[in-house]
């Protein structure tokens, strides 16, 4: 039969869910990553300012953080592939609606913060879903490969559509980029109904939503590694956010000439992403969390290498090895989460890390003008890289981020205790993790 040869062709570790999942993924991100390029373009093109831009961006960013939390706790207490096409249908229509303002004439800065808000809710209930379900879709010793392949075909499918959208925007216009993701997120969510469940443990009733936040509170509390690494990434994303969405386009204009060369180094770095998910493929370090913030650190080059500036081509460089080295991170934090947290509580977690890593990134972004007026545009950006340096230094004094060792059993306990007990286990003599 044609499923069982396409099953022989898939690696092992590829099973149905994982390739849904991934192939879900590709579609949306290639949609995604051209709408955010239509969204700004359709404030500009009706009339709105940068500020306008700003806004928009910002409506779509506050549900997004108000509802995380939520989010998580709502994928472990139901069937997460219910919650994703939820929450693809509500993208889908949220944009859908956007597009058809965009076609049919000037639409209003408000109808278009409202429609980003709906569809930043819908991200908000996706995204902890989406990642326990990834989590839960592969097992074993391959499970690093696994979450290696898949961000290589998510930043490879947004690569590819950042630079079809923006060709698309300016041939045919924002609107049909609009509407081209609308169809993605309907195809995303078809997809997405295929997931079979059914191998997946039965959720136990629970006290309610707010018993799961506490539980899952305690779970995220419990563990200095997982709580120290998302305290570290919510100053990391809100300086390097700051520095790439105001100062960056700033630098460009004023000592790199303009849009085009600042776009080219964009996508080095999303190239760089996709390299260092190759890379990931290969290698498997033993010292997860170490390996990983390791590679955090190159975080600090781009915004030294703005605060120069650097000419064209050696940001494109910088932004090119950053990709590569966060992607290291990223694929090592994955496996992280995938072996030390409970198959029930993926989502909870998965919610406190976003929110976590996103919660300070507006604040940053408002502050970026007044701290360039106050201490200068340059002095801005070596704070910002010292503080990436400073905080990922800092999370190296947590043992456990030192010595977490790669395992392939899965957590068989619950609660911190269970899976602190489980990675005790792993230690050499005198070692964590």
């Amino acid at each position: 039969m044609p499923s069982d040869r396409a099953s022989r062709r898939r690696p092992a570790w590829a099973g149905r869910n994982y390739t849904v999942l991934t192939g879900a993924t590709v579609v949306t991100s290639l949609g995604g990553s051209g709408a955010l390029i239509a969204a700004a373009f359709a404030v500009l093109e009706s009339g709105g300012d940068g500020g306008d831009v700003g806004l928009v961006a910002a409506s779509r960013t506050l549900p997004l953080v108000l509802f995380l939390l939520v989010g998580g706790a709502l994928a472990d207490r139901l069937p997460r592939h219910r919650v994703m096409v939820a929450a693809n249908t509500l993208s889908c229509l949220s944009q859908a609606a956007f597009a058809v303002l965009v076609l049919a004439g000037e639409p209003r800065l408000w109808q278009m913060m409202l429609l980003a808000a709906l569809g930043g809710t819908g991200q908000a209930f996706f995204s902890p879903a989406a990642e326990g379900m990834l989590m839960s879709s592969v097992e074993g010793e391959q499970a690093g490969r696994a979450f290696a392949v898949y961000r290589m075909a998510m930043h490879g499918a947004g690569l590819g559509g950042a630079a079809l959208g923006g060709a698309m925007v300016a041939a045919a216009g924002p609107g049909w980029v609009l509407a081209a993701d609308a169809v993605a997120f309907a195809g995303a969510a078809a997809l997405r109904t295929l997931l079979d469940v059914s191998h997946l443990p039965a959720r136990a009733p629970g006290g309610g939503l707010l018993a799961d936040l506490r539980d899952g509170w305690r779970e995220f509390s419990g563990r200095p590694w997982l709580w120290g690494i998302v305290v570290q990434f919510s100053i990391a994303n809100a300086v390097v956010g700051a520095a790439e969405a105001v100062y960056g386009p700033l630098v460009a204009r004023d000592h790199l000439g303009g849009a085009g060369p600042w776009g080219l180094a964009l996508a080095c770095f999303g190239a760089g992403t996709v390299a260092g998910a190759l890379l990931m493929t290969r290698w498997k370090p033993r010292r997860l969390l170490l390996a990983g913030t390791l590679g955090v650190f190159p975080l600090a080059l781009p915004a030294a290498a703005l605060a120069v500036p650097v000419p064209v081509g050696a940001l494109c460089g910088v932004l090119f090895l950053t990709g590569v080295t966060l992607e290291i991170f990223g694929v090592s934090w994955m496996t992280a989460l995938h072996q030390e947290i409970p198959e029930e509580k993926l989502s909870r977690i998965s919610a406190y890390d976003w929110f976590g890593s996103i919660a300070m990134v507006p604040l940053a972004t408002a502050l970026a003008g007044p701290s360039e007026s106050a201490f200068g545009r340059a002095a801005s950006l070596w704070g910002c890289a010292v503080l990436v340096l400073l905080v990922t230094a800092a999370v190296l004094l947590v043992p456990d981020v030192r010595d977490l060792r790669r395992r392939t059993a899965p957590v068989t306990g619950r609660g911190a205790d269970a899976a602190k007990g489980s990675a005790d286990a792993e230690r050499p003599l005198g070692g964590l993790g």
